[in-house]
């Protein structure tokens, strides 16, 4: 079984993977930003630095993703392939940050790299207000996540909705961050969520 999460950046999904790996018993895959050597030089300009960054987690992506696969274990995933290119590249392109020949060149290398793969077994999105996303990207502190933009927060979570709904690659579900937040029992209620999901696909 393959459980991959997903969300926006501060949606909790490192966190989330953690809990979930722990009570299932499943092996974890944490998206590690301290190995991107992109990502200060992303937040900091994102114009010159979109492409070469989309490119270099495609690439992570990919080998973690078949690494999964090939293991024969179960498995929670910090994120998932299909992200970068079909949430945050647009999003990039909109506002002008990644041109549009490097998205279009990007995509379509997304697209062959997608087509190699099996989509997980269940896609788990953690839907978060920005008000939440926020509070915990602050409440993280890392210094590189200093120059988010809040515009930058909203058209992702827009985008993130839009994809959810139209993500057809197999079974999902999705989980209020924000009603977690406001119960005592928040991880124990996301764990059973996902199992009650996993025990329908049966």
């Amino acid at each position: 079984m393959h459980i991959a999460l997903a969300g926006n950046i501060g949606s909790g999904k490192t966190y989330a993977t953690y809990v979930l790996s722990e009570t299932l018993r499943y092996e974890a895959a944490y998206e590690d930003d301290r190995e991107n050597p992109f990502l200060l030089d992303f937040y900091q300009d994102m114009v010159r630095w979109a492409f070469p960054m989309q490119i270099y987690l495609l690439n992570r992506r990919l080998e973690t993703t078949l690494y999964i696969q090939n293991s024969g274990k179960n498995y929670i995933q910090d994120r998932t392939l299909y992200e970068d290119a079909e949430v945050f590249a647009p999003v990039l392109r909109d506002m002008d940050i990644l041109p549009a020949r490097e998205y279009e060149v990007y995509y379509a290398l997304f697209q062959k790299i997608a087509s190699l793969v099996r989509p997980p077994d269940l896609l788990v999105y953690l839907r978060a207000s920005v008000p939440t996303l926020v509070d915990q990207i602050l409440s993280r502190g890392r210094p590189y996540e200093e120059n988010i933009s809040l515009e930058y927060l909203r058209k992702l979570n827009q985008a993130y909705d839009a994809w959810y709904e139209r993500y057809d690659r197999g079974p999902k579900i999705s989980i209020s961050v924000d009603e977690l937040h406001g119960r005592e029992d928040g991880p124990a209620y996301m764990v059973d969520q996902v199992v009650r999901r996993v025990v329908s696909l049966f």
